[in-house]
């Protein structure tokens, strides 16, 4: 398929050819959920954590006679029932990731790219240079654009001086080819590729 390429100015700069098997495919909402949950949950800390009851600090004498007490059997002030006892199976630090097939990730990539095309979502940009390195050029581009939330993806080195100049701006993610992911593609509304980022995403999902 073909698209327009365009300048950060706004002007046209051409068209490029898209592969079919990565930009022109069905979008599938259950692949894209398997890879999300997958990215979601290896980015989860899993640091919750609760005192047990070997971990409270209390003294472990018997708190009262065996008999006599009209009362349960108790043994240790540090059991659940008590106040300050420990919390009978909390949680614990752990690792929340899973696994998923690399050909299941790197379809999953394929869909998301395929959907922001069939959404009409998709803008290929020339390149990243700008004449003034200067946040105010790159939201002055960003503006007369038309976008809002935006994730640009350059290719396999970022433009420094873009990225520089966006890193103060709200909504505007920069990423090289290689830290493309679905996550971050379907969470902005518009996704930005230069023609250096099309070739560096079709080299490495073919």
């Amino acid at each position: 398929m073909k698209l327009d390429v365009i300048t950060l100015e706004a002007g046209k700069a051409g068209d490029i050819d898209l592969s079919d098997d990565i930009f022109g495919l069905e979008p599938r909402a259950d692949l894209l959920h398997r890879v999300v949950r997958w990215q979601r949950a290896k980015a989860q800390q899993g640091t919750h954590s609760v005192l047990g009851k070997s971990d409270v600090s209390y003294s472990t004498k018997k708190i009262y006679r065996q008999k006599g007490t009209g009362g349960a059997r108790h043994g240790s002030r540090k059991a659940p029932t008590f106040r300050h006892g420990g919390v009978y199976k909390g949680p614990t630090p752990r690792s929340h990731a899973f696994d998923l097939p690399k050909k299941v990730r790197a379809l999953g990539l394929k869909h998301a790219l395929s959907a922001k095309v069939a959404a009409g979502e998709l803008v290929i940009v020339e390149s990243l240079n700008i004449a003034d390195a200067k946040t105010s050029a790159v939201a002055k581009a960003v503006k007369e654009n038309g976008w809002k939330r935006v994730l640009v993806i350059d290719g396999a080195e970022v433009n420094e001086n873009f990225a520089r100049a966006a890193r103060n701006l709200e909504g505007v993610d920069v990423l090289p080819s290689m830290g493309a992911n679905v996550y971050d593609i379907l969470r902005r509304d518009t996704l930005v590729l230069t023609r250096a980022g099309v070739e560096a995403l079709e080299a490495r999902l073919k």
